[in-house]
C-alpha cells in the first residue's frame, strides 16, 4: 500500500467513504452527507497548505482518506490544524489508521505546523485508542454539544505537538513542497 495526495479526481471516493459516518453514525455530527462537489470545494479550500492524504493499495485502489483543515479562520490560529481520518469499513482495525494518520502528522511537521488537534465525537474508544496511540492527549471536553438521532452528543478534544514551537515562527509551508508518496 501507499500513500499519495488526494487529487480533486478522489471527491467521489472520499465523498463515498465520508458517507456513512455520516449517515449511520453520530461519529460525524453533519446533518447530510456532503456529495462529491462538497468534497471537491473542501478540498480546494486548503489553497495547497491543508494535506489530503488517500491510502492506496497495490492496484492504486483507494483504501482511506486522512487530511486536516484549518483549525480556526483567526490569523493567530495559523500555525495549529484540525486532523481527521476515515477508512472504509473492511479496513479498520487492520492497521491501515495509524500508519496513514502518521504519515499526516510527518507531513503536518515538516510544514511547519506547530500544533494537531482532533475533535472525537464521544463515545468513540476506537478513535480515542488512535490519537492516544499518536500522540495524542486528551485535553478536554464540550458537552452535550451536538444534536443527532436523538441524543445529545459530546466532543473530546485531543492535542498533539508537531514542530517545534518558536518566538518567530516561519509560515507553514504548502504541501507540495514537503510531501513523497510513501509506502505504507
Amino acid at each position: 500500500m501507499k500513500a499519495r495526495l488526494a487529487r480533486s479526481a478522489d471527491a467521489a471516493f472520499i465523498a463515498g467513504i465520508y458517507g456513512p459516518f455520516v449517515t449511520d453514525s453520530a461519529v460525524s455530527l453533519e446533518d447530510s452527507a456532503p456529495d462529491e462537489g462538497e468534497i471537491a470545494r473542501r478540498m480546494a479550500s486548503g489553497a495547497g497548505l491543508y494535506p489530503w492524504l488517500i491510502a492506496c493499495d497495490s492496484d492504486g485502489t483507494p483504501l482511506g482518506y486522512a487530511m486536516a483543515s484549518a483549525f480556526r479562520p483567526r490569523h493567530g490560529y495559523r500555525f495549529t490544524v484540525e486532523t481527521s481520518i476515515y477508512l472504509a469499513t473492511s479496513r479498520q482495525g487492520l492497521g491501515l489508521g495509524r500508519t496513514l494518520y502518521s504519515a499526516l502528522l510527518e507531513t503536518l511537521e515538516a510544514q511547519g505546523f506547530g500544533q494537531a488537534i482532533a475533535a472525537v465525537t464521544l463515545p468513540n474508544p476506537p478513535s480515542a485508542a488512535l490519537h492516544e496511540r499518536l500522540g495524542f492527549r486528551p485535553i478536554g471536553e464540550y458537552r452535550d454539544v451536538g444534536y443527532k438521532f436523538g441524543a445529545w452528543r459530546s466532543v473530546g478534544l485531543w492535542q498533539r505537538g508537531l514542530a517545534a514551537l518558536s518566538n518567530d515562527p516561519e509560515p507553514p509551508r504548502p504541501v507540495d513542497e514537503v510531501w513523497r508518496d510513501v509506502e505504507l
